[in-house]
């Protein structure tokens, strides 16, 4: 067993930090200590309790010493892997990102990658990223972070240009339900037993939520040429990789849908889209998939409500209070995500893997600047992360991708350079906002940023809005 420190920052987790926790729990081959920190000290201190109490479950397999620390400097000082998972302000905020813009007919699913929504979290997140770089420099220059915050790839490009050095990437599951989907395709046409996601092997490129899968195998069948049929038997109907074919089984949950943008997108270009519909839709004209809430429906996927996102934090507070006190068990269960696996490959203690990671472009994506933060795969092994080339995208979608890859960099340097006319111009370009005048978008944007002033204040000349 290897033994090594792990620092997470946003350790207050509601949700995600058990779903870490517990596979940690699993990970025999690695120890050693926890060290959580959050602005919300009381959040990070429940989920130590919760920790204590998987260490006590008879499934747990690797125990481990979970610590608090109030300042960020301590909880790095040392630290062999670090994690990276916040949220840049309140629901408040994100209720201003996802809602303000409806009522110049811009409608949002998610809002936190893209569009106006992943403009305004962008300027509240880079700044701290900033701060965590420059902390990570001086406290434990040598470790690898993992970042699962959106907008992911403004964070992960944070990162780099703070600390060139800096061996990080970002992680996200989005690609790991494509190949779910892909396993579903090969269970329908082929009459075979739903194969793991594992068994699919795929190239796949682009930006964090707009990555496309050029190539997908299973067991010397190409599931590309066989997609069509799936798509001509499923395409009104959708099926969810999660649910099956069933569409009423997945109505009525603001996370699921039906596939049937993605299966659009692939008729349309012959590759397939490989984030869910909700995130897809935002990377491209709002009347193309989500020009209001029932347009989105009849697409099968929905609009999420920030009423619901803090309604749902209210229910994970109150689940992770009654497993800290003993009133509802843990389960120790392996999760379908893959950081531990990643940390363990990186660590040494298990051969090399292939994942998608989030890294910056130094050819590995043709069609996209070098020096942007692009998503390929890349293979993990001992103190080593190196990407592999990519197949090219079709140039029509290459010109999709380009265009938000600019934009992401356009916010990100204008965040950078704190400046906001620099900031007004990526916001227009966003595909979302296609539609808007220069006078709405303005009188837009600045809504947007004053209603998270307390976020942007101390970074941005608001006073010249």
């Amino acid at each position: 067993m290897r033994k090594i420190k792990l620092s997470y920052i946003g350790g207050g987790s509601k949700q995600w930090a058990r779903v870490f926790m517990t596979d940690l729990a699993l990970a025999g081959e690695l120890g050693g200590e926890i060290a959580l920190y959050d602005i919300d000290l009381a959040a990070a201190e429940l989920n130590k309790r919760i920790g204590e109490r998987i260490n006590a479950s008879k499934d747990c397999v690797s125990v481990w010493d979970y610590k608090v620390y109030e300042k960020l400097e301590d909880a790095l000082s040392g630290a062999d892997f670090v994690i990276c998972s916040i949220l840049p302000g309140t629901f408040d905020e994100m209720e201003a990102d996802v809602h303000f813009p409806e009522k110049y007919g811009i409608y949002q699913s998610v809002g936190d990658t893209v569009g106006p929504g992943g403009v305004l979290r962008a300027m509240r997140t880079v700044p701290i990223y900033e701060g965590f770089a420059k902390a990570i420099k001086e406290n434990c220059p040598d470790a690898w972070v993992l970042n699962l915050t959106n907008p992911m790839t403004a964070c992960t490009k944070t990162l780099y240009d703070v600390y060139p050095e800096i061996k990080a990437f970002g992680c996200c599951h989005e690609v790991f339900h494509a190949q779910e989907f892909l396993s579903c395709v090969a269970h329908e046409m082929l009459d075979v037993e739903r194969p793991d996601r594992s068994e699919i092997q795929i190239d796949a490129c682009g930006v964090n939520h707009f990555t496309w899968i050029t190539e997908a195998g299973y067991k010397g069948t190409d599931l590309l040429k066989i997609l069509p049929g799936f798509i001509d038997r499923f395409y009104e109907s959708g099926y969810c990789e999660r649910m099956g074919v069933a569409p009423d089984g997945f109505r009525d949950d603001f996370f699921l849908y039906g596939n049937k943008v993605k299966m659009d997108l692939f008729r349309r270009f012959g590759v397939l889209a490989a984030a869910g519909d909700r995130h897809l839709a935002e990377f491209m004209n709002g009347s193309w998939y989500i020009k209001d809430k029932e347009h989105a429906e009849n697409w099968l996927f929905h609009l999420t409500p920030v009423s619901f996102r803090k309604q749902d934090r209210i229910e994970k507070i109150r689940l992770s209070q009654r497993i800290a006190d003993g009133e509802q068990e843990v389960i120790v269960k392996h999760s379908d995500e893959e950081v531990v696996e990643l940390i363990k490959a990186l660590a040494g203690v298990v051969p090399p893997v292939v994942s998608n990671a989030n890294v910056i472009n130094v050819g590995q994506m043709q069609g996209l600047p070098l020096g942007s933060v692009v998503e390929t795969n890349c293979v993990f092994s001992r103190d080593s992360l190196k990407p592999i080339t990519s197949k090219p995208l079709p140039p029509e979608v290459n010109a999709l991708v380009l265009r938000n890859a600019l934009n992401i960099e356009n916010t990100y340097y204008g965040i950078k350079e704190r400046n906001l006319d620099k900031l007004f111009e990526a916001f227009m370009n966003q595909p979302l906002c296609d539609g808007l005048s220069l006078a709405d978008g303005r009188e837009l944007f600045t809504s947007m940023v004053r209603a998270t002033d307390k976020y942007l204040k101390d970074y941005f000349p608001l006073e010249k809005l």
